[in-house]
């Protein structure tokens, strides 16, 4: 069984449900799962889970969000080199660029970055939440 966190920052509450779905799907396929506010986590405690998921909203100019998670990824990112890491939020407007470059920065620490991450736009719907659920599936078998 392979042990996930969770650990995001939202906003408006839409990145909060994407958070919970991938949950879900996670802990559906076993995974024992722990689901963190980036306020609740501390980098030091990321060592301990065989997969760590960010999730952030996408902020300003397509970038996460600025005062709490874009901090804690920059202190991560080092601690990061051969993890399984996922990431995935929510965005209201543009293409995903924020999800892109995250990503990028993700693969760059030497992680195992679980497919290209999961945007959604908006609060999830029946079908996007679907996704959702499915991206937990695939972290917790990665």
């Amino acid at each position: 069984m392979s042990k996930v966190i969770i650990v995001y920052w939202s906003g408006t509450g839409n990145t909060e449900k994407v958070a919970e779905l991938i949950e879900k799907g996670a802990a559906g396929k076993g995974a024992s799962v722990v689901r963190k506010t980036v306020g609740e986590a501390s980098v030091d405690e990321l060592s301990g889970y065989d997969v760590i998921a960010f999730g952030s909203p996408s902020m300003g100019v397509e970038t996460i969000e600025e005062a709490e998670m874009e901090p804690f990824f920059t202190d991560a990112a080092p601690k990061l080199g051969g993890k399984k890491v996922a990431i995935f939020g929510s965005y209201g407007w543009g293409d995903g660029e924020w999800l892109r470059t995250w990503a990028d920065r993700v693969r760059e620490t030497g992680a195992r970055l679980i497919g290209d991450g999961l945007a959604v736009h908006e609060t999830p719907d029946d079908a996007s939440s679907a996704e959702c659920i499915a991206y937990g599936e695939k972290i917790a078998s990665a």
